[in-house]
């Protein structure tokens, strides 16, 4: 019987770590071949795309997909880890309207530089920065480029509002929660949080980490790239990971021998396609 490969869907539960996840699928399909694509904080739930077997080669290509969130932020409150797992630093009375909540949202939506919050693994000179904060030290990571497509108010529930985001990889939703509580004047703290879609992948199929069920085909970890079929004798090359013509397109795309079989993706530099990806025969 041959290991099992491919992309595992599975819904996270609340206060378990992304890593925890992965060691429970390991055990359901009994083995160790398994790494997941966009971590989830502990408090937040939902979608978590696992790589099995040659899967985990392809997990790097999704990280640009855009993510779904949904979730409830609370007004009024500011906390260390700006959510719900930390001390309370600053209370506020909360006196805004449905519609100056729905501007601060607003003024978030598009391109800008986002720094990551203290209490995040993200790692300055070799340490993560929530270890450092938990000692006392404050260590700031260089502001990153994020992308929030929309974000909207689902509902006011004073001092509770929920709300939807769709916003790039890399994104922390709860330092812009922070951001809208600051626009506000009284504060926030992300208090819930579910990830309901990454790119063309829902929450909605997501299964059990205790009970994941069988992997994805390895084609669905690159269905949102250009496709290239080859030839042959082109196949045979790039199964070597041999350099081939330019094929005109732009970014990263995914190469198929005559036969259906994904071989790896390629990317065009100049007069010459690279390989970025060469999947080793299974």
């Amino acid at each position: 019987m041959s290991d099992p490969e491919g992309l595992l869907l599975v819904d996270k539960p609340i206060a378990v770590t992304s890593h925890d996840v992965v060691d429970m699928v390991r055990r359901a399909l009994g083995t160790r071949k398994v790494g997941h694509a966009g971590t989830l904080d502990p408090m937040a739930s939902g979608l978590l795309i696992l790589g099995i077997g040659r899967g985990t080669r392809l997990l790097r290509f999704l990280g640009g997909l855009p993510k779904v969130y949904e979730g409830t932020a609370h007004l009024g409150v500011e906390t260390t880890t700006l959510d719900a797992g930390g001390e309370v630093t600053a209370e506020r009375p909360v006196t805004v309207s449905s519609d100056e909540v729905r501007v601060a949202m607003a003024s978030l939506v598009g391109d800008s530089m986002q720094r990551p919050p203290a209490y995040s693994a993200v790692k300055v000179g070799g340490r993560k920065l929530y270890e450092a904060a938990r000692k006392g030290e404050l260590l700031e990571a260089a502001p990153r480029p994020i992308r929030v497509d929309s974000f909207e108010l689902l509902a006011t529930r004073t001092p509770y509002v929920d709300f939807r985001i769709v916003c790039s990889g890399g994104t922390y939703v709860r330092v812009l929660l922070a951001d809208v509580g600051s626009a506000l004047g009284c504060g926030a703290h992300l208090s819930a949080l579910r990830r309901t879609a990454i790119g063309p992948f829902s929450a909605l199929d997501a299964a059990d980490p205790e009970a994941p069920g069988d992997p994805l085909p390895l084609e669905r970890a690159v269905g949102h790239l250009p496709r290239l079929d080859l030839g042959d004798e082109e196949a045979v090359a790039a199964g070597h990971g041999r350099v081939l013509g330019p094929a005109g397109i732009a970014g990263p795309y995914a190469v198929f021998g005559p036969d259906g079989r994904l071989i790896g993706v390629y990317v065009d530099d100049g007069p010459k396609a690279r390989p970025e990806m060469i999947l080793a025969p299974g």
